[in-house]
C-alpha cells in the first residue's frame, strides 16, 4: 500500500488569529484581552462614524473619553475648490488632533455653518447662528450621555467662531463636570497660516484669508482630484483688516471679490499642504491644552 504523507503548515499552530491574539494578551497580564482588542481597533480608526455602537461603547469604557468635533461649512471657495473645503480640512484636522491628544475619538464633523456672506455664490448652504448653536448643544448633550468627559470643538470656518465660543460657554454651565473646550482665536488661526506660508516665500496677500495659497495647498494634499488647477486665479489682494471684514459680513463676499477668493492660489502645492496640515494640528493641540476635569 502506498504511503501518503500530509504536510500541515506549522504556522497555523504557531500563530493562528486566535492564538496570536491570546498570546499578545498574555504578554501583558495587566491588560485584559478586551481592552487590547479595543486599542487595536482604535489604532485602525478613531472615527466614530466608521465604527459600530458596541465598538464605540467598549472604546469609551477603555478610557477613550475625549471627543473631537470639527465645525466646518458648505460654501464657495473660489472657482477652483469644492464647497466641501472647510468641512474636509476640518475633518482631517479633527482626526489628527484626536490622535495627538490621545485616548480620543473623532465625532462626526458638522458640515454646514454660518455662511450667509457667501450666498451670492452658487452651492453655498448657510444656517443661522442660532441653528448652529442648537446643533452644538445637542452634540454636547449626546456625547456627555455616552460617557465622554471632554469635548473639543475645532471650528475651521471663520463665520462659526463666535457661535462656537458662545455655545462652549453655555455647555460648561449646563455640564459643569465636563471639560468642553474649543479653539476660537480666529486672528490666531489666520496668523499661523500666514506664518507657515511665509516660510515658503509666500506673501500674506497670496496666502490669503479664503481659498488662497495655504487653503488650496491643504486641499491639494487631501483631495487633489477635486482641485481645478486650471482655474487658479488671484482674487482680492488688497489690505485685509476689520474694515474689510465688516464689509464682507454686511454686504457679502461678492462686495470685495468677484471670484470668491481672498488671496492667490497659483503657488499652492500638495507638498506644502501636508506640512500645513501637520503643523496646524500641532498648533491646535498646543492651544487646546490638557484636560481640565476628571
Amino acid at each position: 500500500m502506498k504511503k501518503r504523507f500530509y504536510i500541515v503548515p506549522l504556522v497555523l499552530f504557531l500563530c493562528s488569529p486566535v492564538a496570536c491574539r491570546d498570546k499578545a494578551a498574555a504578554a501583558d497580564p495587566e491588560k485584559p484581552a478586551a481592552q487590547a482588542k479595543v486599542e487595536g481597533q482604535a489604532t485602525k480608526t478613531i472615527s466614530m462614524e466608521q465604527m459600530t455602537w458596541p465598538d464605540i461603547k467598549r472604546t469609551i469604557e477603555s478610557g477613550f473619553t475625549t471627543a473631537v468635533v470639527a465645525v466646518g461649512s458648505t460654501e464657495q471657495h473660489g472657482p477652483h475648490l469644492p464647497t466641501m473645503t472647510d468641512a474636509r480640512i476640518g475633518d482631517e484636522l479633527a482626526e489628527r488632533v484626536a490622535r495627538k491628544l490621545g485616548h480620543a475619538l473623532q465625532a462626526r464633523t458638522i458640515e454646514v455653518g454660518v455662511s450667509e456672506h457667501h450666498l451670492a455664490f452658487a452651492g453655498t448652504i448657510s444656517i443661522r447662528a442660532e441653528t448652529l448653536s442648537l446643533v452644538l448643544r445637542d452634540y454636547v448633550d449626546s456625547l456627555v450621555r455616552h460617557g465622554f468627559t471632554r469635548i473639543v470643538f475645532v471650528p475651521i470656518h471663520g463665520g462659526n467662531f463666535a457661535t462656537v465660543r458662545r455655545a462652549v460657554e453655555e455647555a460648561r454651565r449646563v455640564h459643569p463636570g465636563t471639560d468642553v473646550t474649543a479653539f476660537t482665536d480666529l486672528p490666531g488661526l489666520g496668523d499661523i497660516l500666514i506664518r507657515m506660508s511665509a516660510e515658503y516665500g509666500v506673501s500674506a496677500k497670496e496666502a490669503g484669508e479664503h481659498a488662497g495659497e495655504n487653503e488650496t495647498s491643504m486641499m491639494m494634499a487631501l483631495e487633489g482630484g477635486l482641485v481645478a488647477a486650471d482655474r487658479f486665479a488671484p482674487g482680492y489682494m488688497g489690505p485685509f483688516g476689520d474694515a474689510e471684514m465688516r464689509l464682507i459680513l454686511e454686504k457679502g463676499m461678492s462686495a470685495i471679490t468677484s471670484n470668491g477668493v481672498l488671496g492667490d492660489p497659483r503657488t499652492a502645492s500638495a507638498e506644502k499642504g501636508e506640512v500645513y496640515l501637520e503643523r496646524l494640528a500641532d498648533f491646535l493641540v498646543s492651544k487646546i491644552g490638557p484636560k481640565t476635569t476628571d
